[in-house]
């Protein structure tokens, strides 16, 4: 029996038809794109939409990457001020 290929539902990626969902892989920021976000953190923890787009741009990052980066810190964030 060989394996079916990778199929998309509902907007998921599984394999073989199963449950099993294809992750996309972890982002990797370069120390310039870290820089310039962690630089924008301090200036602001929330951004509008038009600043996450000319962000994004600048950086060559998709909205949804710097939407989420932006998610995580100021979870982190939070955690860490949570902690004293």
């Amino acid at each position: 029996e060989h394996e079916k290929p990778p199929t998309v539902a509902n907007g998921e990626l599984r394999v073989g038809g199963r449950g099993k969902k294809l992750r996309k892989p972890r982002t990797i920021y370069s120390s310039l794109q870290l820089q310039a976000l962690n630089q924008r953190f301090q200036q602001t923890q929330y951004l509008a939409l038009p600043e996450r787009a000319e962000l994004a741009a600048q950086l060559g990052l998709t909205q949804t990457q710097v939407k989420i980066w932006f998610q995580n810190k100021r979870s982190k964030y939070k955690k860490i001020m949570k902690q004293g």
